[in-house]
């Protein structure tokens, strides 16, 4: 039977800032494949944690563990594979995008799309829904525009994790003010204060940038045109294509889980493209696994419709399960939790404690690849913290969804970054200097804090004479 003892802070700093040094450095200076990345890592891990008296069962154990949390989303991953497969067989991603190039001015496009995804992503409370339905229209309106596709899925990211972040029934939003002990609406409100004012600034931005889409510089109207045609001349469009689209935002509305909502919508998809589109059973079948695959010939259609099926997401599947058995292991011997204890010790000020659990939550995405197991550990590190410093919990859960949920897409190993760039067809890196609020929130929140602003806290008891 092995004697575990506690990591020291030394080697809780080498586990978590070497694996920081491996992911980071391998992918952006050497280039090598994230998966091998993890591997290595997890390695590292592995002999660490061996060392401090854990054996191969019980790093296994954690890596269970891990698994089993996030068995719902990664079922959603194969989901949303056959999603899109079946919605554009089905000519529902067709329709969007070519009535979207009717109607939509490429001008207003960026704002615009970035209000449609935050109204979408608020009443319906994920973010992966959001960037799994409008955002995949938006990314093929967007191109069929000439606006470039890494700004389109920034902006597409940005009003998902808007709405996901102050959303009553997002699960992050419940998460964070469950971790931290507070009122959920008390935790959104708090949210509201440094949301609000980086969406502005967000929404500024895209305006700006959209107007330098003018028709004469950026859009070839004759390309836009065409794009119509080949659609229209491949795909039935009437208006009853778009029933799949409409059907799982309603389910999402009346919280139906979302794995029967995208089970019974990929079903509904595939009987109307048997129905309208004179599809075959097999045809239809296997754009459920292999995605819409009939080339048109025409590079800007292809790019926008030749994706979807189950096998399109299985790169993002194996990472992501690679990514939280590393996470397993890193909780299950504690190496966060011994690292942020001896930290937050030295904090004096509050300042430097809003920028310790921004950065930490932060750092325990880059770890852990998983945003639920960050704000849940940090939430558990830092209340009594907040309360010894004299800070209401609505605080602390502000901070989780700022360092965690806002985050979480901006880490190419994360498991919402992984989705969002393999629905999207965009690289992370490529996206990421576009994705303005997930950090400009968390940023404007630190230099906030420094400048005395919105520092929420317990107002001291009267005494009784």
């Amino acid at each position: 039977m092995s004697t575990k003892k506690q990591p020291s802070f030394a080697a809780a700093a080498v586990v978590c800032f070497g694996t920081l040094l491996i992911l980071a450095g391998g992918i952006l200076i050497f280039g090598i494949g994230v998966h091998v990345l993890l591997i290595l890592a997890l390695m590292l891990t592995g002999a660490v944690s061996y060392s401090y008296g854990y054996s191969s069962a019980e790093m296994i154990d954690g890596m269970k563990s891990s698994l089993s949390r996030a068995t719902p989303a990664m079922i959603i991953f194969i989901l949303i594979g056959t999603i899109i497969g079946s919605w554009i067989h089905a000519g529902t991603v067709p329709a969007l995008i070519y009535y979207g190039l009717e109607f939509i001015n490429a001008q207003y496009f960026l704002p615009m799309g970035l209000i449609i995804c935050s109204m979408t992503s608020l009443a319906t409370g994920t973010s992966w829904g959001t960037i799994g339905t409008v955002g995949i229209a938006l990314m093929g309106i967007g191109m069929g525009l000439g606006i470039s596709p890494p700004l389109i899925a920034g902006m597409i990211i940005s009003g998902a994790y808007f709405g996901d972040k102050l959303s009553p029934i997002s699960d992050t939003t419940n998460l964070s003010a469950a971790s931290a002990d507070a009122n959920l609406y008390d935790h959104i409100v708090a949210m509201l204060y440094t949301t609000v004012p980086a969406y502005v600034i967000c929404l500024i931005i895209y305006t700006a940038l959209g107007y330098g889409f003018t028709a004469e510089a950026n859009i070839n109207l004759a390309q836009v045109t065409q794009i119509q045609s080949i659609l229209d001349e491949k795909f039935n469009l009437n208006l009853i294509v778009l029933l799949p689209m409409l059907a799982l935002l309603v389910m999402m509305l009346i919280k139906i889980n979302a794995i029967p909502a995208m089970l019974l919508t990929t079903f509904l998809a595939t009987l109307i493209s048997l129905i309208f589109q004179n599809s075959s059973l097999t045809e239809a079948l296997t754009a459920i696994n292999d995605g819409y695959t009939q080339e048109s010939g025409i590079k800007m259609v292809d790019d926008i419709l030749l994706r979807g099926g189950v096998q399109s997401m299985m790169w993002t599947f194996s990472m992501v399960y690679l990514a939280l058995c590393l996470g397993g292991v890193l909780e299950k011997a504690g190496y966060l939790t011994v690292l942020v204890e001896k930290i937050v010790t030295r904090i004096r000020s509050a300042a430097n404690l809003v920028t310790l659990v921004i950065s930490t939550t932060f750092l325990s995405n880059v770890a852990t690849s998983s945003n639920y197991m960050s704000i849940i550990l940090n939430g558990s590190i830092y209340r009594k913290v907040f309360e010894e410093a004299g800070l209401k919990r609505r605080m602390l859960s502000r901070l989780l969804e700022e360092g965690g949920t806002q985050t979480a897409a901006l880490i190419p190993w994360n498991a919402a970054a992984a989705f969002a760039a393999g629905t999207l067809g965009v690289s992370t890196l490529s996206y990421l200097p576009y994705t303005f609020l997930n950090y400009l929130n968390p940023l404007l929140s630190i230099l906030l804090a420094y400048l005395g602003i919105f520092i929420f806290r317990v107002a001291p008891k009267k005494s009784h004479q």
